[in-house]
């Protein structure tokens, strides 16, 4: 096992800290990671093992063995029920994608991905991109279902990668919202950042980067509007967050404030957000083309519940 042996002096700015809390300063490591290696006994202060709980002296020798992780990122060739292969060619396959399903693996992500199945099902795929990412060209969150391109030759890689940052790629998304978009249709223009208090979220922020989504309603019911939305900048969770912020959230997305009840009421577990449409160039023949992926089962139902009440 690779590890990493490090000695430091304790500096007088840390006099009488914790261990956990010195340790995490002065080697830039999280306090539960600092905790982990004190709990196996690969900490000493001046030679002598610890507890997270003691406190340093300044002039103390601080040593610690850091091992290596295992890679958390490495792609698990798994076949996943629920993926369908819209197309396939030599140069991208473009899946329906189901909820629950990443698009690759991510640290605290155990579940199954867009990139282990196509690995499990034998495709190949570009392998430009980093390891545990190679031929995503563009995501979708866990929670969100719907059509995706994947490139599995270098040259459509970055095609497709530079139409999705020249923004030439048209995604178009359905989503139920809560209540009623005033104006019916309109563009929001409002920057996101990461959420100053939540890190799993997102919020719109004045240095945040700048974000675009176009809306028109399609469809308006009593307690929701089932609304066509364009994205012209691709920021994770833009939709939602751009929704949350004009105080229309999708139904079912509890961590954007929507209702819990009328998720419930609705049957969701998961927000009310599809993408229906993918339309670009074809990196090798150069024509338009679009696919399309009806709505899964659990956001049908939802809207049919919408739809019938009065």
């Amino acid at each position: 096992m690779n590890a990493d042996h490090r000695v430091l002096s304790v500096p007088e700015g840390l006099a009488g800290e914790r261990v956990d809390a010195a340790l995490a300063r002065m080697f830039g490591l999280s306090r539960t990671r600092a905790a982990d290696l004190i709990s196996q006994g690969l900490v000493l202060i001046d030679g002598a093992g610890v507890g997270k709980s003691d406190r340093v002296m300044p002039g103390s020798q601080l040593e610690v063995t850091i091992p290596s992780l295992a890679d958390p990122l490495e792609v698990v060739p798994e076949v996943v029920e629920g993926i369908k292969i819209i197309h396939d060619d030599d140069a991208i396959v473009v899946i329906d994608k189901p909820v629950g399903v990443a698009v690759h693996p991510s640290p605290g992500w155990s579940g199954p991905t867009v990139v282990g199945h196509l690995a499990g099902a034998g495709f190949r795929i570009s392998t430009s991109g980093a390891k545990e990412r190679e031929g995503i060209v563009q995501r979708l969150d866990v929670g969100t279902s719907g059509v995706m391109v994947i490139a599995k030759s270098e040259h459509s890689y970055s095609v497709l990668k530079n139409a999705f940052r020249h923004r030439t790629v048209d995604k178009t998304y359905h989503a139920l919202v809560q209540g009623h978009p005033d104006p019916h249709e309109g563009t929001i223009d409002a920057p996101i950042g990461r959420h100053p208090k939540f890190d799993y979220k997102f919020a719109v922020m004045a240095d945040g980067r700048h974000s675009i989504t176009h809306y028109s309603t399609l469809e308006a019911h009593r307690f929701a509007s089932l609304l066509e939305i364009h994205l012209e900048t691709g920021r994770t969770h833009q939709i939602r967050v751009h929704m949350s912020a004009l105080k229309h959230p999708c139904v079912g997305d509890l961590t954007y404030g929507a209702d819990p009840v009328l998720a419930q009421r609705v049957g969701l577990e998961r927000q009310w957000l599809h993408a229906v449409k993918l339309g670009f160039e074809h990196p090798e023949t150069g024509e338009y083309v679009a696919y399309e992926s009806t709505y899964p089962e659990d956001l049908q139902h939802a809207l049919d519940v919408i739809r019938d009440a009065h």
